[in-house]
């Protein structure tokens, strides 16, 4: 299914279960997860049919609209995002010379990767980093999460630093998905701090699923956030 499909389906909300907007995914898709987030932001996880086996997909929407559609697989490398404030998309290109591995974290408590992504609007860029387990284990809403320590670095084609991050995320074993925490990252236009852990996990049939209303932290005008969150480790 190709982005800008999706987000024309996308586009149009339906009836929320408490009378807010909701999003309508399109024929053959699934939810099965609504994140809210401190940070004014709301994520919506969902499978769809034809896509490979361990395939999930989310969109994240902040208080103006739809900001971001990502596709990962089983392992959490980054098949397919969209970002939508600059408008570029990438795509995970082949044999990488170290692929990004859930697995292989899980497993070791360490997981190095080093894979490049091809975008018709911004060219290839180089992702070098590794992730690895702190050894806390946190519940949050009642879902139980690992930490993480993350520190990756991206390169333009020519091998230039384009920006870093690094800080803390979590991962769930169960979902096998990687979800924001705290950090920095430093581009050209300087080193910027945020936080955007989640607050809120709501499943079906609950109030507040598949809601396009971000509910925490939102009306302030913090321009550093929205820079993080254009490089959030998770937003790939």
């Amino acid at each position: 299914m190709k982005h800008a499909v999706l987000l024309a389906c996308l586009a149009g909300p339906a009836a929320a279960q408490s009378g807010a907007p909701s999003f309508s995914l399109p024929a053959g898709c699934d939810a099965y997860l609504t994140v809210q987030s401190e940070s004014c932001s709301v994520d919506h996880h969902f499978t769809c049919e034809g896509d490979p086996e361990g395939h999930q997909r989310r969109v994240s929407l902040d208080e103006q609209g739809m900001t971001y559609v990502g596709e990962i697989d089983q392992e959490t490398q980054w098949i397919n995002s969209f970002h939508v404030l600059s408008g570029h998309t990438e795509r995970l290109e082949s044999n990488p010379v170290e692929p990004a591995s859930l697995s292989e974290l899980i497993q070791g408590g360490v997981d190095d990767y080093d894979f490049r992504t091809g975008s018709a609007e911004i060219g290839a860029t180089r992702y070098v980093g590794q992730d690895t387990l702190t050894g806390r284990v946190v519940t949050i809403d009642g879902v139980t999460l690992d930490e993480t320590t993350y520190d990756i670095t991206a390169y333009d084609a020519e091998g230039n630093e384009i920006w870093s991050a690094k800080g803390n995320e979590f991962i769930s074993r169960d979902w096998r998905m990687f979800l924001s925490g705290t950090g920095t990252v430093t581009t050209s236009e300087g080193t910027f701090e945020n936080s955007n852990r989640p607050v809120e996990f709501i499943f079906p049939g609950e109030t507040g699923f598949l809601s396009s209303q971000p509910k925490h932290g939102c009306g302030v005008a913090i321009s550093s956030a929205d820079i993080l969150k254009e490089y959030s480790h998770d937003n790939l």
